[in-house]
């Protein structure tokens, strides 16, 4: 709560002078969840399923209306400013394109705005992998259809948040951050269809055990471009496998037996990308078998396969994430452990004995430190609602 009396009294110290500011009411408060993956990573471009869940790490955000055109957002924990016009939604290459991206489609979509004020801070560790990107647009775009009365589902607003980010920010990114962050349900998983949006909820059944995050510290600063290059091979093999199989519209509809008997040969690189993807889907579906009959030994062994696949025929693991997997998995109170998020830095996501906790925290940090001169940093996580008005 600290947290929210800190941005409100931020927003009203921002703009309580501003003749425009209209801050005689207090703002809108909104909580927008960062999420964890359980299984199922860089399957959702392709059509596949994930096993998401919206987390106690969050963006918080104060937002009001102003009586003209302007846009003025403050992020409270750079203490940084951006001041601008509906008039003139252009990419700036900061922070603030994840919020003009979604005032710019909300436009494109053809719903009236004023101008507003925006204050917003988190809790999700930066470059983490928890997708604090797409809680943020998450977060302005139910600002924004609370504050103007757009009438917007949240399926709606997922949407938007995608696009956003695909189109103004320039990161092709499948849709699962943002169903994640704004779908959420205590205390369950979402197994989504990433291509129908099709969801159930499933009780996540997880008394003695938490799901503890490893921050590598590793910034994914490749993480932008070889999403984008892990998006375009991908799409390359469909498109081979097109010549044999017309039918086909994404590695969603492939099989291993297709992969082995066209693409292997023709090509190797290309083969192992879409191999992954396939073996990926069919890992989580294997996953959320194990968890309906409260087998989560089997569901751990999953997340380590995840890994490997991630690691060695997707590529988009690096050596520190690699390292925390292999500490974890000697460790006899974890159940399983993988690389989450799109890769190249960010956490490792560990299902861990409660009772083992305070053993695995001194022993990953320890031998982190050892292996690779950096510290990590341990996040113990709750399973929350997703994106959601506080006051």
């Amino acid at each position: 709560m600290d947290l929210l009396n800190q941005l409100t009294a931020s927003y009203q110290n921002a703009f309580s002078a501003e003749p425009h500011g209209q801050t005689q009411d207090l703002p809108l408060l909104i909580c927008s969840p960062g999420r964890v993956n359980l299984i199922g990573e860089h399957t959702d471009y392709n059509e596949g399923f994930v096993l998401p869940a919206a987390i106690d790490k969050a963006i918080y955000l104060a937002i009001g209306p102003r009586s003209d055109n302007k846009l003025h957002f403050i992020a409270h924990d750079l203490n940084e400013t951006f001041q601008g016009s509906l008039d003139d939604l252009t990419p700036t290459q900061t922070w603030a394109d994840y919020l003009l991206g979604v005032v710019a489609q909300l436009r494109l979509t053809g719903h009236a705005l004023k101008g507003f004020n925006c204050v917003f801070s988190g809790t999700i560790p930066i470059g983490a992998g928890l997708s604090s990107s797409a809680a943020l647009e998450n977060g302005v775009g139910f600002g924004l259809n609370e504050l103007f009365g757009l009438g917007l589902e949240r399926l709606d607003l997922v949407k938007l948040s995608q696009r956003a980010e695909n189109e103004f920010v320039g990161a092709k990114v499948g849709i699962m951050d943002m169903f994640a962050s704004m779908m959420g349900k205590a205390n369950h998983v979402i197994k989504l269809d990433c291509r129908s949006l099709d969801f159930t909820y499933a009780p996540l059944q997880m008394e003695g055990i938490r799901i503890v995050l490893c921050d590598s510290r590793v910034k994914h600063s490749l993480v932008a471009s070889e999403y984008n290059t892990r998006r375009a091979e991908c799409e390359a093999g469909v498109r081979f496998l097109q010549t044999f199989y017309p039918d086909i519209k994404s590695l969603r509809d492939v099989t291993m037996d297709m992969l082995d008997q066209h693409l292997k040969s023709a090509d190797a690189h290309i083969y192992r990308r879409c191999a992954y993807v396939v073996q990926e889907n069919q890992r989580l579906l294997d996953g959320v078998a194990a968890l309906e009959a409260g087998d989560l030994a089997t569901f751990g062994q999953l997340m380590y396969g995840s890994h490997e696949g991630l690691s060695h025929w997707y590529e988009v693991s690096c050596p520190e994430l690699d390292i925390l997997v292999e500490i974890a998995r000697h460790h006899p109170g974890v159940l399983g452990a993988r690389m989450m998020g799109g890769g190249f830095g960010g956490c490792t996501i560990n299902l861990v004995r409660e009772e083992t906790l305070d053993d695995f925290t001194q022993l990953i940090t320890k031998q982190y430190k050892a292996q690779t001169g950096k510290d990590t940093y341990l996040h113990a996580c709750k399973i929350q609602d997703g994106t959601h008005l506080i006051n």
